[in-house]
């Protein structure tokens, strides 16, 4: 069974039947139809605006509860397969599907049946921007985080939040270019404004800021709209983790190595003072980012934290659940209807999993909320590698579709998983030619997935994952979360540099598994010099780093085994199974054979 508890509004829609309008209290929630089969699995995600609810299960199957007005029957299935992230804003919806495609509902997204999924990321000019990495909803706006690290907004832009003059642009119901090289997007199910953060860790921001929750500072408070993308000055030091909007504040996640060593995350917050949880001694809004402090979590760490129209819910690894804001509809939990200034500790019933808290997540809607288990366990690595290989800086090669359109994929990759060599390449060319770009990127998801055709790297990298849990949280570290920038390892050899993901390298290595492991470890791209190795070795180690395996047509010499023998001790390569050397020393002697045969 699923374990979530709900408080708050019951109305627009009822969640749970014979219940009051306003739950003040966590209750256990439960679907009605406990037995069907995606209910079955575990949740992955819960979001939630003002008329709607999503449930996500980890099977990629997904439920609604809507407003009456929009439907009798609730729950209802939603009729899309493969969904990778859910995303509600109060009067729109949107869903990323494992194969980047994004699918929006609502009245500034289809006003002539805003209560039917569309795809707006077909809707995109830019044929390369189609493949969409995450998407994020505002209270009537969309925004899409494509592959190539670009930003696009859909829906109203009444408030500036598309980033463009809201007087000669009311909406638009087709994507627009916001800006380039971003890495993160952040709003909220009932904000008017966005934040980009860019590939430099530069924060950028617009739309509505009469109360100053976009972080501008003083100077900007009397501009009621922030029509274009802005840089946010004097943001706290660190790496921004998550930024979650209200209506009228914005609360920020920032994570730092204290005097320990040991990562610590602390909040900040600005806008509307009687809900940025700054206390009752603050007794005007905030216009800059400033830190939350409270003795509830002084010495906790923060978890995760969410934020509704305007109240917000913070957990901490202390298992203490901490709410502050508005509280008309009972959306703190407090058991009353009182609203809080200063954060206050919401008692919660006894947890079935309450040694793992760190699986707890939260979500709030506009005037509701929920707390739920989701197990963090690595389980969306086959995802998470069809989006590593889809990176451009990977990509060596090209294939033109039916309509001419461009996909770009990874050479070596399409050999190791292929299991091809050059003509055969040219051959998936020719398929490629014949078919459109919806059912080429179906091929090249079956590709670089595990299911079809030599599944190695998955499986290695899931039983090492699952073999060390602090190799799980440096993954989550260094590949879910940090700057694109970041994820990876630069190998410098002579004049070139080569990009290796971090991802890989933890597989292959137990230097730079420990490397990457290490909390005193400078967390930048490290440069190392290969110099020593020929070309032809160097090539030979390329793609082992990938496959575990050796190209058929490479001839092994004495020279090359000696090369690599001394790079395999120094970089502790010797620990797969099979490795290297052995590889090698097969392929040589097996060369030898044929060639004494002969």
């Amino acid at each position: 069974m699923n374990e979530i508890l709900f408080f708050g509004s019951n109305e627009d829609p009822i969640l749970i039947k014979n219940k009051t309008d306003s739950i003040t209290k966590p209750i256990q929630f439960k679907f009605e139809n406990e037995n069907e089969n995606e209910n079955e699995n575990e949740i992955k995600q819960i979001s939630t605006g003002e008329f709607s609810t999503i449930f996500l299960f980890k099977n990629g199957k997904a439920i609604e509860y809507l407003n009456q007005k929009y439907s009798n029957q609730n729950p209802q299935k939603i009729q899309i397969e493969n969904i990778q992230k859910v995303t509600v804003g109060s009067h729109n919806e949107a869903i990323l599907t494992i194969e980047g495609n994004v699918f929006a509902k609502g009245n500034d997204i289809n006003p002539k049946n805003p209560n039917q999924f569309i795809n707006i990321s077909s809707l995109i000019e830019n044929t390369n921007d189609r493949i969409i990495q995450d998407v994020v909803c505002g209270i009537f706006s969309i925004y899409l985080l494509t592959s190539n690290q670009n930003v696009y907004g859909i829906g109203s832009n009444d408030s500036g939040q598309l980033g463009f003059d809201s007087e000669t642009l009311k909406k638009t119901e087709k994507p627009i270019l916001m800006m380039k090289n971003v890495s993160k997007i952040f709003s909220g199910n009932s904000s008017h404004c966005v934040f980009l953060l860019n590939l430099n860790q530069e924060l950028f921001g617009c739309g509505l800021n009469r109360y100053g929750q976009l972080g501008l500072g003083e100077p900007r408070i009397k501009e009621e709209k922030i029509n274009k993308l802005t840089k946010i000055q004097n943001i706290p030091k660190g790496k921004i983790i998550d930024i979650q909007c209200g209506s009228l504040h914005s609360i920020m996640l920032i994570e730092n190595e204290n005097e320990n060593q040991n990562l610590k995350r602390k909040l900040y917050s600005c806008g509307h003072n009687g809900f940025n949880g700054l206390g009752e001694n603050v007794f005007r809004n905030t216009y800059e980012f400033t830190e939350i402090k409270s003795s509830l979590f002084e010495n906790d760490n923060i978890l995760d934290c969410s934020v509704g129209c305007y109240h917000t819910l913070i957990l901490t690894s202390n298992s203490k659940l901490i709410a502050f804001g508005n509280n008309e509809y009972g959306q703190l939990g407090t058991e009353d209807t009182n609203d809080q200034s200063n954060p206050i500790q919401i008692e919660l019933p006894e947890l079935r999993f309450n040694e793992n808290i760190s699986n707890y997540h939260l979500s709030c809607g506009s005037r509701k909320s929920f707390i739920y288990y989701s197990s963090s366990s690595f389980s969306n690595l086959e995802e998470d590698l069809i989006k590593l290989f889809r990176r451009k800086e990977f990509c060596d090669i090209s294939f033109k579709t039916e309509n001419g359109e461009i996909i770009e994929a990874h050479k070596l990759i399409l050999k190791y998983r292929l299991n091809q060599n050059q003509n055969e390449i040219e051959k998936l060319k020719e398929i490629i030619s014949n078919k459109s770009i919806k059912e080429s990127n179906q091929i090249f998801e079956m590709i670089y997935s595990n299911k079809i055709i030599n599944p190695k790297l998955y499986s290695e990298i899931k039983e090492i994952i699952n073999s060390n849990e602090k190799i799980e949280e440096t993954m989550k570290r260094i590949y879910l979360n940090e700057n694109e920038n970041e994820k990876d390892f630069i190998i410098e050899r002579k004049e070139n540099k080569y990009k290796f993901p971090k991802l890989i390298l933890i597989m292959r290595s137990e230097l730079y598994r420990g490397m990457f492991l290490s909390v005193t470890e400078d967390k930048s791209n490290k440069v190392e010099d290969y110099s020593e190795l020929s070309n032809k070795s160097f090539q030979i180690f390329e793609y082992w780093i990938y496959s575990n395996q050796i190209k058929d047509e490479i001839q092994i010499t004495q020279e090359i085994i000696e090369e690599l023998e001394r790079g395999i001790d120094y970089f502790q390569l010797n620990q797969t199974n099979p490795n290297l050397f052995d590889l090698l020393i097969n392929k040589f002697n097996n060369q030898n054979q044929n060639q004494n045969q002969n």
